[in-house]
């Protein structure tokens, strides 16, 4: 068995081990199942990169025939290459300190062994969706993560609450999915194949702005507007939230959110044979930014101003793909990834301490209660706020010298965006560790750092936000872009259709002045949410006392209202008509009505087998009777039609 082909499957084993025998395996056993299962796979994909290097050609490994249909087939089959392996990397190495931390903040949960079978069943999911050669096992990872994340946001199902928000990111995902597998469609029935390296070898064919790819490529793109929290396929993010702090973490930072981000990298050839699409992409991607970063700014519940800021961060990316920065935008995937499960696992952490506290404005004064809590959510703060030499500073801004070039007025908003990021980040971080502390003295006696299970992941992740961004170095810097010279390869069309995507075309001191700008705005931003934040004297009012404007972004500019008045109201009030009157009036009085004509035509002819011999002789009889009225009245019948000449 192929060294590849293995990389999936120890997640799948550890899901069937623990899910079948999660009820009798110890907790301390299925802890470690769960997580050597991801290790394993981590291990297994950097064995996959050194076998890779030695040709640096993509590898493709066949499992089996799976469709065949006339001269159409569909293989189960995994291709490695330079995308497929970073993906690979960040999928298993977040996932297993994930995995680890999950076995402190789990620890006493009744349901932790069933919890790791669900969590190595997410990896396998995403492991087949990163590795899959074409877009059909493509499409079985993308709904497998989301079967994974309906199980896990719902994972404490005893809360309704809990359970309609896994009901509601299960049901929007699917109305993304629907346009993403009619793009499958439109694929097989244009190209005749699925398999990635055939597709867009035959895509070279096709003009600029063809209708087909654009069609093809919109319709990809709304799947990954549910998958990756677009608008207006965004608010089963935040309600995402609903599930343990681990799931949120695997869900905003490694795994499923990242799947559109992906598809998009994978496809770029077909993307880049249709501009209008792109286009389409930059402007959702932008607005989906701007939007969430507002409302993150007034939300008090630590894990929803995470989710906002995951929701915010996505449309960076998104708009990254917009404007042809392939590179930057997966760049952006990979550093996020890293400072955004530090924060959720970070949170967790404070959640942890403070006794399953989640209101900011419970909080306070946290930095020496949980000090290495405290230091590693303030290196993940300052990531995500794009200051320099963090990671989340080189993805962010390589990003806006992109859409600088393409168009200045998306370059000032998303500029915008990423000063309410630093503000709204800032707030959070001052609310929780700075001023005094204005929980209850049952939490204040309560506090206490994180096990060691828990707080080495926090570190570890804290020193790739740090780093991490130095694999994607700015020209002017005059080192190599790491990450843009790996990864050009992929991009395998033609010069004149798919130019090379690495630094922006914009000279260095435009570069420099760029860099300048997003800089002091992150800190004028920082220098403000001090300002107001770091003394306890401005807390957040109460909701009640929340009011105007402040109020509608507050309640998420009410979207959920409107989305249950226009779409689940009516379907629930057309449900109850048919509930209460079809079904019962309509339906059940045909149905009842023809199994009460049998039931009384059964009752009268069993009558006829009383078993007497009497009324056995008379019916015979009355048979031969008829039988001859019949005969008799045929033969009129003759007689009638020969004298009146009817043939």
């Amino acid at each position: 068995m192929s060294i590849i082909s293995l990389i999936p499957l120890f997640p799948l084993i550890g899901f069937l081990i623990n899910g079948l025998g999660f009820r009798k395996i110890p907790k301390n056993i299925a802890g470690a199942i769960g997580v050597g299962a991801s290790l394993l796979s981590f291990v297994f994909a950097f064995l996959a990169y050194q076998q890779f290097s030695e040709t640096s050609q993509p590898i493709i490994v066949h499992i089996f025939d799976w469709i065949t249909v006339g001269k159409l087939n569909i293989n189960l089959s995994f291709q490695i290459d330079q995308l497929s392996i970073l993906m690979l990397f960040v999928v298993t190495g977040v996932g297993t300190l994930i995995h680890v931390y999950s076995m402190g903040y789990m620890h006493d949960d009744d349901g932790y062994g069933k919890f790791f079978a669900f969590l190595n069943l997410f990896l396998f999911s995403m492991l087949l969706l990163v590795m899959g050669s074409n877009y059909v096992v493509m499409f079985i990872g993308w709904e497998g993560v989301g079967l994974c994340s309906y199980l896990l946001i719902g994972f404490w199902n005893k809360n309704f609450e809990y359970g309609n928000a896994a009901r509601k990111a299960f049901i929007m995902n699917r109305v993304g999915d629907l346009g993403f597998l009619i793009g499958i469609f439109l694929i097989i029935n244009h190209f005749g194949t699925v398999e990635y390296l055939e597709v867009f070898e035959k895509a070279k064919g096709f003009s600029v702005g063809d209708a087909t790819i654009v069609a093809i490529t919109a319709l990809l793109f709304i799947g990954a507007m549910g998958k990756s929290a677009q608008i207006p396929l965004y608010t089963w993010l935040p309600d995402a939230m609903a599930g343990p702090t681990p799931v949120s973490a695997l869900i905003h930072a490694a795994t499923m959110v990242t799947s559109g981000l992906y598809m998009i990298v994978r496809s770029n050839i077909l993307y880049t044979l249709a501009p209008q699409t792109l286009e389409f992409v930059g402007w959702i991607g932008l607005a989906t930014a701007l939007f969430a970063a507002t409302i993150g700014i007034f939300q008090n519940d630590i894990k929803k101003i995470l989710a906002y800021s995951t929701v915010s961060q996505l449309g960076y990316m998104f708009m990254a793909m917009g404007v042809m920065a392939y590179t930057s935008g997966f760049f952006h995937v990979v550093t996020h990834a890293f400072f955004k499960a530090l924060l959720f696992l970070g949170a967790g952490s404070v959640i942890h301490a403070m006794g399953g506290e989640q209101d900011i404005r419970r909080m306070g004064g946290l930095w020496g209660k949980i000090k290495i809590t405290a230091i590693t959510f303030l290196i993940g703060t300052i990531a995500i706020s794009g200051i320099p030499p963090f990671a989340g500073f080189f993805s962010k801004d390589e990003i806006l010298a992109h859409v600088y070039e393409h168009n200045k007025l998306m370059w000032a908003l998303a500029v915008l965006t990423s000063m309410m990021t630093a503000f709204y980040m800032f707030r959070l971080f001052f609310l929780t560790f700075t001023g005094k502390f204005r929980g209850t003295s049952e939490q204040e006696h309560h506090l206490h750092e994180s096990p060691s299970s828990m707080t080495i992941p926090l570190m570890v992740l804290a020193a790739l936000s740090v780093v991490g961004g130095f694999i994607g170095m700015p020209e002017i810097f005059h080192f190599p872009h790491a990450l843009a010279d790996f990864l050009n390869p992929i991009y395998v069309g033609s010069k004149a259709v798919n130019p090379e995507f690495g630094a922006a075309a914009i000279d260095h001191s435009t570069e420099w002045m760029l860099m300048g700008i997003s800089v002091a705005a992150a800190a004028i931003s920082i220098f403000y949410a001090y300002t107001r934040f770091s003394n306890s004297k401005n807390v957040p009012v109460e909701d009640s006392e929340i009011t105007g404007l402040q109020k509608t972004i507050y309640n998420k500019y009410y979207v959920d209202e409107a989305y249950w008045a226009t779409f689940v109201s009516p379907i629930k009030r057309l449900s109850n008509i048919f509930t209460n009157v079809f079904e019962p009036k309509g339906f059940d009085s045909v149905v009842n009505g023809i199994g009460g004509f049998v039931n009384n035509f059964s009752n009268k002819a069993k009558k006829l087998q009383a078993g007497g011999t009497g009324f056995y002789l008379f019916a015979m009889v009355i048979g031969i009777a008829v039988i001859l009225g019949i005969n008799l009245g045929y033969q009129v019948l003759e007689t009638i039609k020969a004298f009146v000449g009817i043939k």
